[in-house]
Order: C-alpha cells, then sequence, then structure tokens
C-alpha cells in the first residue's frame, strides 16, 4: 500500500548494523520503531546487528491505517527478516503487542529462526470483540498509551480507523491456528498489569506452541507498552542473556571507539 503522509520525526525504521546474529524487533499495533528504540539500542551495544521495520500506515497519519491490510503488516515484516537471514548466519526475532502476533506467525512459516522472544503477546482482546461487525464509527478515539511511566512519551495515533482494529481482530484468528507449528524456542515478558491485552494471552500461546523451550518473566512495575516502561532494563538484560545461551556464534561484545 502507498501511504499518503509524511513519517513522523522518530518514528522512522531503524538499524543497526553488527556482527552476523541478527535479531528483528516487530514493534505493536498503533506504535513505531520508536517505542523499541532503548531496547534495539541496548542489542546492537552488545554487537548484535539489529532491525526495527516500521510497519506499514503506522508512524505517518492515522489516515494511512484505513487502507492497510493484516498482509500488509506481515510482508513489510517478512521482508526485513529475510534481509537479515540473507547477511547473518543466525536470526532471533523479538515483538511486542502485535509484533508478537506477527513474530509468532514469521516462526510458523520459517521454522529456521533460533529462537522468538514475545512482549505481551497479543492474540485475543475480548474489549475489542465488539468492532468485530461493526460498521461504525469509521474513526475509533484513542486515549494515551498504556503506560505506567508518567515521563515516557510513545508516538501513536490519536485515532484509529475502525478498519484497522477489524484487520487486527482478523490477523490475531489466523495466527492462532497456527500456534501449533512452532517449534522454536520461545520466552515472553508479560505485564502482571496489562489495560490492554489480558496477561492470559501469553499462557495461552505456551499451551499451544510445541517449542521445547520455554520460558516467561512477569513484569511486576509495567503496563502493556513494557519495552519504555520502569522494567526496560530488565527486559534488556534478560533479552542479552537469552540471546547469549540460545546463539550458536561466539561473540566479543562491541566496543566503542
Amino acid at each position: 500500500m502507498k501511504e499518503a503522509y509524511p513519517v513522523i520525526d522518530g518514528a522512522e525504521s531503524l538499524f543497526f548494523e553488527g556482527n552476523d546474529t541478527g535479531v528483528l524487533l516487530c514493534h505493536g499495533f498503533l506504535g513505531t520503531p520508536q517505542s523499541l528504540r532503548e531496547m534495539a539500542e541496548g542489542l546492537a551495544d552488545q554487537g548484535y546487528t539489529v532491525s526495527v521495520p516500521r510497519l506499514p500506515g503506522h508512524g505517518t497519519h492515522y489516515k494511512d491505517l484505513a487502507s492497510c491490510s493484516f498482509s500488509d503488516w506481515y510482508m513489510q515484516i517478512e521482508t526485513a527478516y529475510l534481509q537479515l537471514y540473507s547477511r547473518c548466519r543466525e536470526v532471533f526475532v523479538i515483538g511486542q503487542s502485535m509484533g508478537g502476533t506477527l513474530t509468532l506467525d514469521l516462526a510458523a512459516q520459517y521454522p529456521g529462526i533460533s529462537g522468538i522472544a514475545l512482549i505481551n503477546p497479543a492474540m485475543y482482546i475480548p474489549a475489542l470483540s465488539h468492532l468485530e461487525q461493526a460498521s461504525e464509527p469509521f474513526y475509533i478515539e484513542e486515549g494515551k498509551p498504556d503506560i505506567k511511566d508518567p515521563g515516557a512519551v510513545e508516538i501513536t495515533y490519536t485515532q484509529t480507523p475502525l478498519t484497522a482494529y477489524q484487520e487486527l481482530l482478523k490477523y490475531m484468528k489466523v495466527v492462532r491456528r497456527k500456534l501449533t507449528g512452532i517449534r522454536c524456542p520461545i520466552t515472553c515478558f508479560v505485564s502482571s498489569v496489562d489495560n490492554v491485552v489480558p496477561p492470559e494471552n501469553t499462557d495461552y500461546i505456551l499451551r499451544k506452541v510445541y517449542s521445547n523451550s520455554v520460558s516467561k518473566y512477569v513484569l511486576e512495575n509495567s503496563y502493556h507498552v513494557a519495552s519504555m516502561d520502569y522494567d526496560k532494563e530488565q527486559i534488556i538484560d534478560e533479552l542479552l542473556s537469552y540471546l547469549e545461551t540460545r546463539t550458536s556464534i561466539k561473540h566479543r561484545k562491541k566496543v566503542s571507539p
């Protein structure tokens, strides 16, 4: 799809050149790469090659979302994964919220992924179910992002097209049917209080996948957008440990000049 509006300053895709272990980060619905910037920088500082693509219709203007399908979002992530795979010897994928949905879809399609990490992943959101068959309003007013830290400012939209929510609902249903095909190692981060995606989503995913290595960390001081919240440093530390444990390549820490 072609976007009609320019990218908001700070919402651009991110890429950090590093070693031959690639890490793909997937942001969530209505979010942008900005929500994952600190995480991306934390991983890149340790030498990993990190890619954070901006999903179509995100980080421009909410009207751009009206012409997006979930296939557009998936194709963007798939393209970024294949680009990483072409230059790296192994690739890990990390997704937050709908980014977790995208990550699971990708893992079902590409069993060669070395491991995935999910942060408050979305598989079903009962509070949105009434929108599935709705025809109005065309635009839905948005509240503040679900972040406990009042100092965190996320780039997002004030309104969202109804059709975009309907695409999200359809997509979660599609990916739910693919969970049993996932075999790669999985680690999950779930906020004990999430006002957007019920924390039970994570347990549902872990029950359905066929991975032989799973782990879960409970975040006690963050809401939904945990990558920007009080537990962000804990997440980065755990991700670095996860990558170090799972990578088949031994790297030296990146040293700044």
